[in-house]
């Protein structure tokens, strides 16, 4: 595992193949059972998660019950809830595991302390979250151009293997849909 996060963050980096080991071995590495909290809605992040292998999902419930899920987070994927503007500090969030998972599990309150034994990990963090960021604002872009059908379209094209790992219903709450028009759009497709 600790290859996929040096090859991981080879892509932001220049560092040498040494400082990324070294910087790798003081991360810590952690499996959580399917079905773990990771963050309540309304709690405040302790910390934030780096997907090597499993299945999360970001999600809140509204004011009626309804849960509506925002994200999935798969393999070589950050998960980070950036609420640092808000006076509470509190998540409007839950992120919780859809499958047994292996994480990188870094602790907000030692984030500082990481940047300043690794300068070049806080660069490195920033050109990571500015990636994020661009794919968030391109793909909340085309979410709102999009029709349900290409929607779905699209999802199968970028992460096609999702369908198969999370339930229709999530499926049908993170394209904006609901399971009954996700199964019509299925049926059209095929």
């Amino acid at each position: 595992m600790k290859e996929v996060i040096i090859q991981y963050m080879k892509r932001f980096t220049d560092l040498s193949d040494a400082e990324l080991e070294k910087i790798a071995e003081d991360l810590h590495v952690t499996t959580f059972k399917k079905g773990t909290i990771l963050l309540h809605q309304g709690e405040v992040p302790k910390k934030c998660y780096f997907v090597l292998k499993g299945c999360v999902r970001q999600y809140a419930v509204d004011e009626s019950g309804k849960e509506i899920t925002f994200n999935f987070f798969t393999e070589e994927q950050s998960v980070a809830i950036f609420n640092h503007h808000t006076n509470d500090k509190a998540s409007n969030y839950s992120i919780c595991c859809m499958e047994d998972s292996v994480l990188v599990v870094g602790d907000l309150s030692i984030e500082q302390d990481m940047y300043d034994m690794y300068p070049a990990l806080e660069k490195m963090t920033r050109k990571i979250i500015e990636e994020n960021i661009g794919e968030m604002h391109d793909d909340f872009a085309s979410f709102m151009v999009s029709t349900p059908e290409e929607r779905y379209k699209a999802l199968l094209k970028k992460r096609p293997g999702l369908i198969h790992r999370v339930s229709q219903h999530q499926l049908a709450s993170y394209l904006g849909i609901t399971p009954e028009s996700l199964s019509r759009i299925k049926k059209r497709l095929e």
